[in-house]
């Protein structure tokens, strides 16, 4: 796309505002930028001429009803998201894969990254996951992974993916999108102009919705995932082996294998959680999307390594084990770790900023699992209201904030926990009322734990 000439606003000067303000920049086109720090609350546009552009480029800070985003709606002037930018400065006949979801994402980006790789593809998995789209869109690649948060889908619109997953959908970031219909709105988006395959949770129908409703190019296939035996159309599961029943032309007589809950072992102490094993199957279902072969899945999961601070043991320590999973910043991802632990058994670190959630759902169903709960965060309420209610029979201890409160966490933890426990930090919350980001919360417990060791 011709951008040569076009006045652009920049609003927000992070990793994917200085991305695409420097993208804009070498398209010829003239830019001007509002750095997150000068309008720390997302409002202050007051100084700036509006009527001088005729586009905006939203960083994922800036929310949509925030006071600076309407105006510059008000002003008639469009709004791109960092990744419409870069599909609009795309090396073309570069495929891209989607992954969108409350949870999940960007394990199932990177294991997309290593199947390609195993197939010898030159892959870029981006997005989300902290690299700027942008900067790799007109890199000749023969593959493109990206990583959508809710954030970056709200202002995307032209792009065609030739295959899309939404993992999971549960209500997160009600505080950014407005309401959990309008978060669930903007990741039904990942659906649309599809080419190839949109690939969805079998057991969701609201996700199966998504893509019945989606606009999608003519003969796009729906594909689900199921942790059972598959039917034709999907992929799943038969006595832990991976197999495939959508990509292949004798589907509606057997199944292809891809790889086996074996591969997966190796990420994780004891038996692989159905969270894990369904990412996989995502990963499996957009890597053949792009006709890559079975063979390099299975050796693609067996070379994958998790992210940091996504069920990481730190530690074992008086026989207890400590587990970093600070990558949980939402009730959704906290209820995958508890639930994959032995009932009575959790000593749970809890709370941050609660970005509007709801913890009722999540205590009550991860109760059974809790011997204790440790809770950190300026506004301990919302958790500490759903204990009471839900598990009102456990202990529970509210760390006061201040610099040293991890510490005090973990030590008020081993307090808690007997032999053969788990001290789990799943905070259920966002990071950001006491530390940078959620990789610091779990640096931070992770020297903790060493402290006390």
């Amino acid at each position: 796309m011709t951008l040569a000439g076009r006045r652009a606003l920049v609003l927000g000067m992070g990793v994917t505002g200085t991305a695409a303000a420097e993208a804009l920049a070498a398209a010829g086109a003239s830019v001007e930028t509002v750095d997150r720090e000068a309008a720390a609350d997302h409002s202050d546009v007051s100084e700036v001429a509006l009527d001088r552009f005729d586009l905006a480029i939203a960083s994922p800070g800036w929310p949509p009803h925030g006071a600076a985003l309407r105006a510059v709606e008000a002003a008639g002037i469009e709004i791109w998201s960092e990744v419409e930018l870069a599909w609009r400065l795309r090396r073309e006949g570069v495929p891209w894969l989607l992954v969108t979801g409350t949870n999940g994402k960007t394990t199932t980006v990177r294991m997309i990254g290593a199947i390609a790789r195993e197939a010898g593809l030159e892959c870029a998995v981006v997005g989300n996951v902290g690299d700027p789209v942008v900067g790799a869109a007109a890199r000749p690649l023969d593959l493109m992974v990206v990583e959508m948060s809710s954030f970056q889908l709200h202002y995307t619109s032209t792009v065609e993916p030739l295959a899309s997953v939404c993992l999971n959908i549960d209500d997160d970031h009600s505080d950014w999108h407005g309401s959990p219909e309008a978060y669930a709105s903007a990741k039904a988006k990942v659906y649309e102009h599809a080419t190839g395959a949109c690939v969805f949770p079998a057991a969701e129908a609201a996700i199966e919705g998504m893509v019945r409703d989606a606009d999608v190019a003519e003969g796009c296939r729906a594909v689900g995932l199921t942790l059972g035996a598959p039917a034709v159309s999907q992929l799943g599961f038969v006595d832990g082996v991976m197999v495939d029943r959508a990509f292949h032309d004798a589907r509606h007589r057997e199944a292809v294998e891809l790889a086996s809950i074996a591969d997966l072992e190796h990420l994780v102490a004891g038996s692989v959680p159905p969270y894990l094993a369904f990412d996989a199957l995502a990963a499996a279902a957009l890597a053949r999307a792009a006709e890559i072969e079975p063979s390099a899945i299975a050796a693609g999961l067996r070379a994958f390594s998790l992210d940091a601070h996504r069920t990481a043991v730190v530690a074992h320590v008086g026989g207890v084990a400590y587990v970093d999973d600070s990558k949980a910043t939402n009730p959704h991802a906290a209820r995958a770790a508890l639930n994959g632990l032995p009932p009575g058994t959790a000593v749970w670190i809890a709370g941050g900023l609660p970005k509007g959630a709801d913890f009722e759902p999540l205590v009550r169903d991860v109760a059974s699992r809790l011997r204790a709960a440790v809770i950190i965060g300026l506004d301990p309420a919302p958790i500490l209201g759903a204990l009471k209610r839900h598990a009102p029979g456990i202990p529970v201890t509210v760390i006061e904030p201040g610099e040293t409160v991890m510490k005090r966490a973990v030590l008020a933890a081993r307090g808690l926990a007997c032999e053969g426990d788990v001290v789990l930090l799943s905070p259920a919350c966002a990071s950001m009322d006491q530390f940078r980001d959620y990789a610091d919360r779990g640096n931070s417990f992770a020297a903790a734990v060493e402290e006390m060791a």
